[in-house]
């Protein structure tokens, strides 16, 4: 079994703080973003999306807060989006290294999510992928409601893995197995991880969990012990996705994933707990 510190972290500000209603100003994402990215204690950084402002107002100042990023560390900035536009907006920024493309299982949810069906955000996808290419950024591709749905829409673990297929014949390599409203049970995350590393033994698979905190380090422990080694988090366990109504059920705290692969940073965590706050207020 690798090393525990062969894991990738992946810290989601922007998953903690896309739906808080009232506008965080500028200077404040920015001063706290610098600040994890200088902790260089992250491999990865989801910092922005580049969405309709209507959509998701809080993000709407991404391309100015990717400006003023100190990226000379080792963390890789990773940006969210929807669409071919999006896209385009998002290769503009050159320290960005992932765009990140939430594709749903769940007809309900990728409605709600991106305003398209599947079959039409497949047809996006491939669209995105191409751009994404051509200015030498790299896919990743989140499976939505990987574990389940609310909605009653069709769901099986050979669904997942189909639609995988489908989006790494693509040239896609980097994947994100998606509990977007907390429907994951320790054995389903089990299966899912073991079946999906076995079948696809050349690309990147990690898990993001949504999950209350008294579940969440059972969930990391499960994804790992199945093979996962690379996970997403966030400070405090905040946020949750605005378009799942499930009233923002929170992500995996960062604290737990630094405790459970017994990382350096307990200390700056704390501190990070505090300046989310101050970020928040």
């Amino acid at each position: 079994m690798p090393k525990k510190e062969d894991i990738i972290l992946v810290e989601c500000p922007r998953d903690a703080i896309q739906g808080i209603s009232h506008v965080i100003p500028t200077e404040k994402k920015v001063k706290y973003l610098n600040m994890l990215l200088e902790s260089e204690l992250f491999d990865w950084l989801d910092c922005g999306s580049f969405v309709s402002p209507k959509a998701v107002p809080q993000l709407a100042d991404t391309e100015e807060v990717l400006r003023q990023l100190n990226t000379s560390g080792k963390t890789k900035l990773l940006g969210i989006i929807a669409n071919e536009q999006g896209a385009l907006r998002a290769v503009k920024s050159d320290n960005l290294t992932y765009l990140g493309y939430p594709f749903s299982i769940s007809e309900v949810f990728q409605q709600r999510n991106t305003n398209a069906s599947i079959v039409d955000s497949f047809e996006r996808l491939k669209g995105i992928v191409e751009i994404a290419h051509q200015h030498k950024k790299e896919m990743v591709v989140y499976i939505s409601m990987a574990f389940g749905n609310p909605f009653g829409d069709f769901w099986s673990n050979e669904l997942v893995l189909d639609w995988m297929d489908k989006i790494a014949a693509l040239g896609v390599v980097e994947f994100s197995l998606a509990d977007t409203t907390s429907e994951a049970t320790l054995p389903q995350i089990t299966q899912l991880f073991e079946q999906a590393l076995q079948r696809f033994a050349t690309l990147n698979i990690g898990a993001h969990f949504h999950s209350p905190k008294a579940s969440s380090l059972d969930k990391i422990n499960a994804a790992y012990l199945a093979g996962c080694r690379k996970f997403d988090g966030a400070i405090l366990g905040y946020g949750g996705c605005p378009f799942a109504e499930d009233e923002l059920v929170g992500n995996i705290p960062t604290e737990d994933l630094i405790y459970y692969f017994e990382r350096n940073g307990q200390d700056k965590i704390l501190t990070f707990g505090g300046e989310f706050i101050n970020l928040i207020a």
